[in-house]
């Protein structure tokens, strides 16, 4: 069976797979350290984790729908419409209260997350003789699923997605350890299957099984296993923004344009062009809402977040829901 690279093996390894497997082995050796790096570096941390990947990866999206020129002919009516549905969706949902617009929207980003991951996992099972089995499907669900779950049904968590509070949450110590051994039988069954796949064809998928268990490991390790903040968003970030961003890159490295383009002076622009837009979004939600690592020399008052929280959520927002439209259009 050949293996359903999405590119090349050596830029899937590095730039897709790769990430979350150096996260995790990160995670692993200095986990002690954590806390005490959080306390020292907490401004680099922000500002590589949370604006260079957490927020710049979001404007990856334009390269795929605003920066593309047929797509923007042939989508007009979506490209317009979906930012202007955002937005006033976010403005109803902040007359109920920032919680109620925060939890909303951790609810969405939850699924946005889960959702990549089976997109690439089907993305690598692409070139399997059937069509993905029931037990595979049950399999990368439980991965990201099992964890968000023991997240909901246990508490004292010492993270969060966006804000203390936005999640439902109920202590069940019972039912989580249901879900645990049914999540252990899932994987056991899924691994019985493709042993027994492996001994009658002599075949594996390998992308399709590392991203499976690097998937599995970062969200256990990233939710269940470690109790730490940094932890959480190192594994939840970075196995998320890099490997988006190297999917977007490749997917339009390939098209027409960027073949006129001298491969390095792409790559330089691509990058260039999310850490700006990335950081200027950045510098607006820390200036007009957060003000946790600076402040604007004039003070905007509260009142107005109505309309600034609504507003500065539009990129995030709109990129959840085109993401859909990228996966769909992945390699074949």
């Amino acid at each position: 069976m050949a293996q359903a690279w999405i590119h090349k093996p050596k830029t899937d390894l590095l730039f897709i797979i790769g990430p979350t497997w150096l996260s995790l082995l990160l995670v692993l050796l200095f986990h002690r350290q954590f806390t005490e790096l959080q306390e020292q570096y907490n401004m680099l941390f922000w500002l590589v984790l949370i604006v260079f990947i957490d927020v710049a990866h979001v404007y990856a999206t334009l390269f795929k729908t605003y920066f593309n020129r047929t797509y923007r002919r042939e989508n007009r009516k979506l490209l317009l419409g979906l930012p202007l549905f955002c937005f006033v969706l976010g403005l109803t949902l902040m007359a109920f209260g920032q919680l109620v617009f925060w939890s909303f929207l951790a609810y969405v980003a939850v699924f946005h997350f889960v959702r990549q991951q089976y997109g690439f996992f089907k993305i690598y099972a692409r070139f399997e003789a059937k069509p993905m089995p029931i037990i595979d499907t049950l399999t990368i669900y439980a991965a990201t699923i099992y964890p968000m779950l023991y997240w909901f049904l246990s508490p004292a968590r010492n993270f969060n997605w966006f804000l203390e509070d936005e999640f439902f949450t109920s202590n069940q110590p019972l039912l989580r350890s249901i879900l645990g051994y049914a999540y252990v039988a899932i994987l056991l069954l899924y691994h019985t299957k493709v042993v027994r796949n492996f001994i009658q064809t002599k075949s594996f998928n390998w992308p399709k099984n590392l991203l499976l268990w690097s998937t599995a490991l970062s969200w256990y390790f990233g939710i269940v296993h470690f109790n730490n903040d940094l932890i959480f968003t190192l594994l939840n970030v970075v196995s998320h923004g890099i490997p988006y961003m190297a999917l977007v890159y490749v997917r339009t490295q390939s098209s027409t344009q960027a073949r006129q383009t001298r491969y390095t002076k792409y790559v330089a622009i691509f990058i260039a062009v999310l850490l700006c837009f990335g950081l200027a979004e950045e510098l607006l939600w820390e200036g007009l809402v957060w003000q946790e690592h600076f402040t604007f020399p004039i003070q905007i008052h509260d009142s107005w977040q109505f309309l600034w929280v609504p507003l500065l959520s539009v990129p995030q927002f709109t990129h959840y829901l085109l993401d859909g439209f990228i996966w769909k259009s992945a390699p074949k």
